[in-house]
Parts: structure tokens; sequence; C-alpha cells
């Protein structure tokens, strides 16, 4: 089943008297890419939460948010009195030196904002990283739900356009003939504007050299496998995007070389039209997990 890299996932629970809520958001990435924007999520549980990750995600920039919010926040509040007396010090000796009038009421709200004077008594993720581990999961669990809806309308835009592709070598079918006609037409014109009287058999035999070197049934054949096969890696591989990739390279080989064949307007028409539809899948491919 074609899965998307692209997906938002959101879980919370309650550990003591806090909140942890966790957001987990992927977009597109060749490899895994994971960053942690939280500075609460303890080091010695990094690697552990990066394995569960890439085993719920397995590639794609992803980025996860952890948050704690405290419950009953006004309470949960300690000034450290120590480190507000030494700063409160501090830029009073400052202020003598410089002879100003404090505002001491400002003065306070300043030392408040300050790093580490005021404590919130969070609790440690660490310390009920189970409870947090089980919330990551079900943030991660609803970011595959996400990827997995947003994978089915990727993948029926994609079929959508390997069929067109499908039904354009078989467009260039009725066109081959008249193609090959107008070879010969041109070929009978030109010699009889030169006025000359060539070898009838050498003049076939040169016509049907020349067609066979146009000729594109290889070039159609080889396309209609690799768009089978395309379809196939869609339907039966677990995460199929970078061989899809592979696989639409070589669907563009094909129509290129149909093209440097063409030798006719509609055929070349055609090659444009399945072109443009390559294009939009290899776009759609590179948010394919």
């Amino acid at each position: 089943m074609v899965q998307s890299m692209t997906g938002y996932g959101r879980a919370e629970c309650l550990t003591g008297k806090n909140r942890i809520i966790v957001e987990i958001r992927s977009v597109n990435g060749k490899n895994s890419d994971i960053n942690f924007k939280s500075s609460v999520i303890p080091r010695d549980k990094e690697t552990e939460l990066r394995q569960l990750i890439i085993k719920y995600l397995q590639r794609g920039t992803i980025d996860l948010f952890l948050t704690i919010e405290s419950q009953g926040e006004e309470k949960g509040k300690k000034i450290n009195k120590e480190l507000f007396v030494s700063y409160y010090n501090q830029i009073r000796d400052i202020n003598q030196l410089l002879e100003e009038k404090l505002d001491y009421s400002g003065l306070i709200n300043t030392i408040l904002r300050l790093p580490e004077v005021v404590d919130n008594q969070k609790e440690d993720p660490g310390d009920n990283w189970e409870s947090v581990k089980s919330c990551i999961e079900k943030a991660l669990s609803m970011l595959c739900d996400f990827r997995t809806t947003e994978g089915k309308r990727l993948a029926e835009d994609i079929l959508m356009r390997v069929k067109l592709i499908t039904n354009c070598i078989t467009d260039l079918e009725k066109y081959e003939v008249q193609r090959v006609e107008a070879i010969k037409d041109r070929l009978y014109s030109r010699i009889h504007e030169l006025s000359c009287s060539p070898d009838i058999n050498r003049l076939e035999q040169e016509i049907i050299y020349y067609v066979e070197k146009l000729d594109i049934t290889e070039e159609k054949v080889r396309l209609g496998q690799h768009c089978k096969y395309f379809l196939e890696c869609m339907e039966n591989e677990q995460f199929p995007g970078k061989k899809l990739g592979f696989i639409a390279q070589e669907m563009g080989r094909e129509i290129n070389t149909i093209g440097s064949k063409a030798n006719h307007a509609e055929i070349q028409k055609i090659v444009v039209m399945m072109k443009d539809e390559l294009e939009k899948i290899k776009e759609q491919i590179l948010n394919i997990l």
C-alpha cells in the first residue's frame, strides 16, 4: 500500500502534575532526518526514540515537538530566593556605580524572567518515560494513518497518469502506418523533383532500411512493460517509493527514444503528452514512502 511521507500526528498524556503534549510532523526526504524540537527530551533516551521513530516512519524529514504543561501552574512555581537576591544585589551595585535611579517594580519583573529564577517544578520526562513513550507512539500511529490517507490520493493520481501513458502507446500505432507512407511519398517526390530514374529494387531496399531505423516497436514494448511493472510495484511493495523512481527513469528513456525517432508531427505531440504526464508522476513519487 502506498504511503505518503507527508503527515502530522498529535497526542497527549498526563504524568503526575504535568500534561505531556507530543506533536510529530514529517515531509519527504531521501533518508531519515529526525529533529527533536524540544529541550526536555532526556539525552539518554534520544537513541531509543530515534529507533522508535524509524520503526514507524522509515524515512523522511521528521520533526518531533514535546511540551510539558503544569497542571495548577500557580502552585507549581517556586522562586529561587538565593538566585533572586544574587541578581538583585549585582544590579543594585552596578546602578550605584552608574548613579542611576532604579525602577524597583520593573527590576523585580526583569529578575523574575532571568534563567532559573522561577522554577516551574515540572517533572522530568525521564521519570515517567514509559508513559511519555506511549504518548509518542500514539502520535506516531496518528501520523501513519495520515500518511496512509494521503498515500491513497497520491496512488489514485499516479495510476491515472500511468494509464494515460499506456493509452498513448496505443495511440502511436495508428500514426505509424501513416508515417511509413509519408516517408515513401516524400522520397518518391524528391526523386521526381530530381528527374532521375533510380533502380527500383535498390530504392525499395533503402526505404526499408530507413523505415527500420525509425521503427519504435521495441521502445513501445519496453515502455509498456515498464508501465506494467510500475503498477505491480505500487500494488505489492510495502515501501515502493525509491523503486518507482528508478522505473520512472527507465520510462523516460524509452519515451525520449520514441521522440528522437518520431519523424511525424502527431507522434511528436503524443511524446510531449507522455513526457508531461511522466514529469507529474516523478513529482508525486518524491513524496511516496
